[in-house]
């Protein structure tokens, strides 16, 4: 199991930066080799159904992510989604958490992944580079020069 954290602050408000965080087809666009397909078309809900679909041709695999809780920010609370990972390569879950502060906002992407072939050898690299592919997602989907935060 690799467990890892990407924290970011962001001159956006908070419901900007939900919205872009939570836009997902637009992860594809940042994450090489990927693309993303979302299930029932629409607005976010519990149960939607996230496929991330990642490699070349007969090299490709699907991470399909169910949402489980799904509340958006508002001004005074934060807002929190949480996705269910159902895969047959990748197991775990991910929160994305947007934060109010004074007209911007704390973002924090928590994500546990387990490789259900793999041995546990491989957890500390798959969270390194976890740490290094969903931190530049963060900050190319906010796009606002989001700084580290922690």
């Amino acid at each position: 199991m690799a467990v890892f954290r990407v924290a970011r602050s962001s001159s956006l408000p908070a419901a900007e930066a939900w919205r872009r965080l939570t836009d997902w087809p637009r992860h594809g666009a940042h994450v090489p080799l990927t693309r993303v397909t979302v299930e029932p078309p629409g607005p976010t809900r519990p149960g939607t159904l996230i496929v991330a679909r990642t490699g070349l041709g007969r090299f490709a695999f699907d991470d399909p992510m169910e949402v489980v809780r799904w509340a958006p920010p508002t001004e005074n609370a934060p807002g929190l989604c949480r996705l269910v990972k159902r895969g047959r390569v990748i197991a775990g879950w991910a929160e994305i958490e947007v934060r109010p502060r004074d007209g911007r906002c704390q973002v924090a992407w928590r994500e546990e992944i387990r490789l259900r072939r793999p041995p546990r050898l491989l957890d500390a690299p798959a969270a390194w580079s976890g740490r290094l592919v969903f931190g530049r997602l963060v900050r190319a989907l906010l796009g606002d020069g989001a700084r580290l935060s922690e």
